[in-house]
């Protein structure tokens, strides 16, 4: 394939095989590649346009499935692995593919080395101590509730606003997972929008990837609020422990700079994804009517919805890895300490693995295995209270409340993002 200046858009080594995506150490002594901005050997995603990616990636993902799936893309300055099978791979293969990654956005945007950015032990370690917690006994009988209180209280918020006002982001799927991560999470005297101002400001950061030095800004301002409330929390839940993550933590002997890091942690990811999955199923639901029709006359395919929407429009769209030693993946040579970009957003479109109509929203597709949680050790620990607060609470009881329930079509909507991807604004009516 070239391009229209005649040039290839991948300069590959001709040598490369491409068997079955595996991960293979090398061996006999050979010398490993240095890393390099031109990663020699390798091919060369040059036309990736990460302002195109913001805007929609799903087009540039097909053709780095069809194409190269492990490209180097100079832009990002590291490897992006773009089916489902090589993501794979990487995730189940810590020993090779690091979440200890030098120079990690994310380590950089909430100030320290939280447990996604750790190997096992360590990382287990830093897990261990919420995992009870968040287990499906634990979010149904205690949690369940508080969940339940929470969305009720911003729909009716949205009630009050009116079909003709209403932005499901900004007054319900936001506020919603912000006073659940409050609840949840165990903070005290903070408000709902200082959370959300967290939680935006380092998932800019974890998504900075072109350095933009007023995101680091706004990160170093909302770690220094939110070390200060951890620094009075802390001491104060080792002397009234509760059923809290926060309490758990710090109950647990780890120390305090662990705690706040993976606090952090959980304040953005904890806000990010249930957040874009209450506005992400309404989108799909409102744009597949015949599906949406199925589902409310029939609740029990809110679990089928919930499953469906994360993988389509999967809000954490990529993470960073980092190879310990030259291997080979994919059929590509990758060098000692080459980054990696673990695309699990195009992963979830992969039709190698979904069949042909991966591409497009079934809530009766045949039950295949996903990577919008992640995988192996790193699978993401609250993914139960995601699905719980989310899938069968939050956007079943707006559909009870508002039968009606659409995108308003009257009003722009908008989406951003391909690091971490959601809309940020779906103005709805129910009339």
């Amino acid at each position: 394939m070239t391009t229209k200046t005649g040039q290839c858009p991948f300069r590959a080594n001709p040598e490369i095989t491409r068997p079955t995506p595996a991960s293979v150490e090398l061996k006999g002594g050979e010398v490993p590649t240095p890393v390099s901005t031109d990663a020699a050997g390798a091919p060369v995603a040059d036309w990736v346009d990460v302002t195109a990616l913001a805007t929609n990636p799903y087009p540039s993902y097909a053709r780095l499935r069809a194409e190269s799936p492990v490209a180097w893309v100079p832009q990002l300055n590291k490897f992006l692995v773009t089916t489902y099978a090589g993501c794979h791979t990487v995730e189940q293969d810590q020993e090779i593919f690091s979440a200890n990654v030098s120079g990690a956005t994310m380590t950089r945007a909430i100030g320290a080395r939280p447990m996604l950015r750790k190997d096992d032990p360590e990382h287990s370690l830093d897990r261990a101590p919420v995992n009870p917690v968040l287990r499906p006994k634990s979010i149904k009988e205690i949690w369940g509730p508080v969940f339940e209180r929470n969305a009720e209280t911003y729909l009716q918020k949205v009630a009050e606003i009116g079909p003709e006002e209403a932005d499901l982001n900004r007054d319900y799927a936001a506020p919603v997972a912000s006073q659940n991560l409050i609840d949840l999470l165990g903070l005290k005297d903070v408000s709902v929008e200082q959370v959300r101002r967290w939680s935006h400001a380092f998932i800019a950061g974890m998504g900075n990837v072109l350095d933009d030095q007023s995101i680091w800004d706004r990160c170093d301002a909302a770690t220094a609020e939110a070390d200060r409330v951890l620094e009075e929390l802390i001491p104060f839940y080792r002397k009234n422990p509760d059923a809290s993550m926060l309490s758990a933590f710090a109950n647990s002997g780890l120390p305090t700079s662990n705690i706040a890091a993976n606090v952090k942690l959980t304040i953005s990811g904890g806000m990010n994804e249930p957040q874009h999955m209450v506005t992400n199923i309404v989108w799909a639901l409102s744009n597949h009517h015949e599906q949406r029709e199925q589902v409310l006359a029939d609740p029990s395919l809110w679990a089928s919805v919930f499953d469906e929407a994360v993988r389509w429009q999967s809000p954490i769209g990529m993470y960073p890895r980092e190879t310990t030693r030259e291997t080979i993946l994919d059929g590509v040579r990758l060098p000692a300490g080459a980054g990696i970009g673990v695309v699990v957003a195009s992963a979830n479109r992969d039709d190698a693995h979904f069949g042909a109509t991966a591409a497009e929203f079934d809530i009766h597709r045949p039950k295949r295995p996903h990577l919008a949680f992640g995988s192996g050790v790193h699978l993401c620990a609250g993914h139960w209270a995601a699905k719980a607060s989310i899938g069968q609470i939050a956007v079943p009881m707006a559909y009870k409340r508002f039968p009606g329930l659409r995108v308003d079509e009257r009003r722009n909507e908008s989406w951003d993002g391909w690091v971490f991807r959601g809309l940020t604004s779906l103005p709805v009516t129910w009339n």
